[in-house]
């Protein structure tokens, strides 16, 4: 659970804390599990709950509906970023979703890595439905970009 609470919150010695309050929760409210799925997919759902708890109360889970800072256009989707990802280790690819803003983070994790559908997203993190896809589509662009710059780099220092 602690590397749930790690991919949304940054800091590790954060995360550790908030895995704590994620148990104190699970702890309290044990009562309220159904026995519907599994006991871990529901401790996992607390820690997310908490995480983004977490994110919103500390400022750092923003969500916007306009991305000048990255300046992401449609042609830099394409290309040779799909090749790149084969040659991609999980250790990177952790480290470049840990680089993300953390709205397209939190979004990303939500719907890629957990399995949430955007309207449940949404609900999470008080945005619209439109707005998560939209977080989405900029997350996985930017993904794109930097795995293609890091495949290219390396040929380009040869």
């Amino acid at each position: 659970m602690l590397a749930v609470a790690r991919r949304y919150v940054r800091d590790p010695d954060d995360a550790e804390d908030v895995l704590a309050q994620g148990f104190v929760k699970v702890f309290r409210y044990l009562h309220q599990y159904e026995g519907r799925g599994s006991l871990a997919g529901w401790i996992r759902r607390v820690i997310v709950h908490e995480a983004l708890k977490f994110l919103r109360k500390r400022g750092t889970l923003t969500v916007s509906l306009h991305d000048e800072q990255h300046g992401l256009a449609l042609a830099d989707r394409l290309g040779a970023a799909a090749t790149a990802e084969s040659d991609l280790a999980a250790a990177d690819l952790w480290h470049l979703l840990d680089g993300l803003p953390g709205g397209y983070r939190a979004v990303f994790n939500l719907y890629a890595v957990e399995g949430f559908t955007h309207p449940q997203i949404a609900a999470m993190l008080g945005v619209s439905e439109g707005t998560s896809k939209s977080q989405l589509f900029k997350a996985r662009a930017l993904l794109q970009r930097r795995i293609a710059a890091l495949h290219y780099a390396p040929a380009m220092a040869a």
